[in-house]
């Protein structure tokens, strides 16, 4: 059995390790938060146990990354990263925006009456789309203060909000500090002139706040142009309008299944792949965060992970972007085939390509395809056609001598190797064909041309086969290129001389139904080379991971029939995300980034449902397979609320004896009933646009 390299790094003897490797995976997940009855994750603090964490918030002019935890004396940890997207700076490249840190020196001195008081001791903190904190200030804990901290859905503005209770049988007053921070920028630097950023309190003074009751002050973390008069900001309306929010992403696409967990898990991960969403001069623009990327659009992160999410999810503002982003991309179509670039940054007024292309068309026709299909809108449709179209050519023009896409690099844009052509670009380009031929016939598209597709994709399923198809590491599943290609290579030219080597993205074939390696692809990924207490590792002896693979990974196992395999490791990742030390969403990388809560790979996440655990894989503007999993302990799943292919309904499915029984109940037609045997594929047919 061999020793986790993770582990290795501790000094961990590896016997120790082999046992704890024994234990289910929902077992070994450690877990800081509880879940409560509202659907809140709450952290209840124990004296003397220090911690600290970090969650971003979104809206359409700011983002907030807040720095929050406690000391050993239980006192609180507060900072506040607060980024201004669309008040760029020159050279207005991806990373030019306005960013500022409010930390103590932001924080108004608050007094009890007129003293400071002699302790502010945390005891709790909760979230889901606004983060509290509650503490109890004075020896006695006679005043409770709630600090609500979240962004404002249309404005460039953060708000604390500080709500005092007086805890005692006694008036008491409360003073929160006349304080102010203001930083103004050069002229010189900005794209739009001078830029004033500030924290203020809003309505300082003294107080008296009789027993029982509270009183209400709150910080605002605000930006704006210097031409632009200060906010005038109702403090009670911003809060109502971001639960607001929240709740009206809640509502759509919900998931109700056995496990408690695994529904909040989903319900806060739509949360954050929907909010991350910036109103620019270029439209509508979803953007990872991370505190970097911001007002610009990846053709991994919006067009291959979270548009096709949002064809189901029914809300307006995250399928404008999509659409928006695909507009975007469709700008850069030319008659010699130069490739797209990999970014379009800076509200839509640049772009980046420092990877060369990526098998960014790949990724483009994927999405495009898959979004169009199931958002189930002709108009819509007709507009991304020529972008598939053209982004499929610019495949079939980098097939190489061996039947693959070839590209310079990949979406880890050589952070690791992936030689002349790897596996990822040639999986999604298989599923690009086959979608692609499904939305040709919907728009009455040329036959020949879209039987040209289907014999394309019948090719490239073979060449896959042939080229990628292999053993490695003991494993029969693929190879994710061919490390001769790495021959002289200047950073990775050592590789060529080692045998293959497990990588994470092996699991994309299982995503698009290439499954003629499934036993060996997912004996594979939850092997002890490549997964590890946070998920895949990227490659079988790094230490490093990217929540996108381990996403792909767990959707890819459902999708194969692995279902109790795959739900347990699900299981366990779901609550180390949602309940463990770092909270409540997917991440980014380790160790890049520091474990960023990116908003794409929140959409992967939901995915693993829809189109794992659910089997959705849309077929035309009004129909769909379904090919569901239902775990053998569970007697139902569900999914709520489905606004897709021109319509609203509901996915019931549930055990009759040794079959599961379907049902559709969309709204304004006749509910579908069907059995089915537990992995069999099921066309859903209803009426969409035509």
């Amino acid at each position: 059995m061999k020793c986790p390299n993770q582990l290795k790094l501790l000094g961990v003897a590896c016997l120790l390790v082999s046992a704890h490797a024994l234990l289910p995976p929902a077992a070994r997940a450690q877990t800081r938060w509880q879940l409560d009855a509202d659907g809140r994750i709450r952290w209840e603090v124990e004296q003397g146990k220090a911690h600290q964490d970090h969650v971003e918030m979104s809206g359409r002019k700011v983002s907030v990354i807040v720095t929050y935890g406690v000391d050993e004396r239980g006192g609180l940890i507060l900072g506040r990263q607060v980024v201004f997207p669309m008040l760029r700076f020159a050279p207005n490249k991806t990373r030019d925006h306005f960013s500022l840190a409010f930390g103590d020196d932001s924080t108004p001195r608050v007094l009890v009456d007129r003293a400071a008081p002699r302790a502010d001791v945390v005891k709790a903190f909760g979230q889901r789309g606004l983060l509290r904190v509650e503490s109890l200030l004075g020896r006695d804990g006679e005043v409770a203060l709630t600090r609500t901290i979240f962004p404002s859905v249309d404005k460039p503005l953060v708000v604390e909000k500080l709500t005092f209770t007086n805890r005692s049988d006694r008036d008491l007053t409360v003073e929160v500090e006349d304080t102010e921070r203001v930083v103004r920028t050069s002229a010189a630097r900005g794209v739009y002139g001078a830029y004033v950023a500030s924290s203020r309190v809003a309505d300082p003074g003294e107080r008296v706040v009789r027993p029982r009751e509270s009183t209400t002050f709150a910080l605002l973390f605000s930006a704006r142009k210097i031409s632009e008069p200060p906010l005038n900001v109702d403090v009670e309306a911003e809060e109502r309008a971001r639960a607001g929010r929240v709740a009206e992403i809640l509502s759509r696409l919900r998931l109700e299944t056995p496990d408690p967990v695994l529904d909040a898990a989903f319900a806060f991960a739509k949360i954050r792949a929907a909010e991350s969403i910036f109103e620019t001069k270029g439209g509508l623009m979803h953007g990872p965060g991370g505190g970097a990327y911001y007002a610009a659009v990846w053709a991994n992160d919006q067009a291959e992970y979270a548009n096709p999410f949002f064809a189901y999810l029914g809300d307006a503002t995250a399928a404008e972007s999509a659409v928006n982003s695909f507009r975007h991309f469709a700008r850069y179509v030319n008659p010699d085939y130069r490739p797209i670039p990999s970014s379009i940054i800076s509200e839509g007024a640049d772009f980046w390509h420092g990877a060369k292309d990526r098998g960014d068309m790949a990724m483009i026709a994927y999405g495009a395809a898959r979004f169009a299909l199931a958002y189930g809108r002709r108009e819509t449709a007709e507009q991304l056609w020529p972008l598939v179209e053209w982004c499929l050519e610019y495949c079939r023009r980098k097939l190489d001598e061996r039947g693959v896409v070839a590209s310079d690099s990949d979406e880890l844009e050589n952070r690791f190797p992936a030689g002349r052509a790897n596996l990822n670009t040639s999986s999604l380009y298989y599923d690009a064909l086959n979608s692609a031929a499904m939305l040709g016939r919907e728009l009455g598209k040329p036959s020949e041309q879209l039987a040209r597709y289907e014999t394309q994709a019948g090719a490239l399923r073979a060449a896959i086969e042939k080229h990628f198809g292999a053993n490695v590491e003991g494993f029969e599943t693929y190879r994710y290129y061919d490390r001769r290609d790495l021959a002289g290579h200047a950073k990775f030219g050592a590789y060529a001389g080692r045998p293959d080597v497990l990588r994470a993205w092996i699991a994309t074939p299982l995503t698009v139904g290439l499954y003629e390696r499934r036993e060996g692809t997912v004996a594979a990924l939850f092997s002890q080379r490549l997964w590890t207490e946070d998920g895949l590792a990227t490659e079988d002896g790094d230490k490093t991971f990217w929540d996108r693979s381990t996403l792909y990974g767990l959707r890819g196992a459902f999708a194969a029939g692995a279902t109790e395999k795959a739900l347990a490791y699900l299981t366990s990742y779901s609550k180390r995300r949602l309940l463990g030390e770092h909270v409540p969403y997917a991440v980014e990388a380790y160790p890049e980034g520091n474990q960023r809560h990116l908003s794409a790979e929140s959409a992967l996440y939901c995915r693993v449902y829809t189109e794992g655990m659910f089997g959705l894989r849309p077929t035309g503007f009004g129909s769909f397979q379904l090919t569901p999993r239902l775990p053998e302990g569970w007697g139902f799943m569900r999914l709520k609320n489905v606004r897709a292919f021109g319509g609203t309904f509901d996915l019931n499915i549930s055990r009759v004896g040794d079959k599961l029984k379907v049902e559709v109940l969309a709204e304004g037609k006749p509910p579908q009933s069907h059995l089915v045997k537990q992995g069999e594929t099921l066309t859903i047919k209803l009426e969409g646009e035509r």
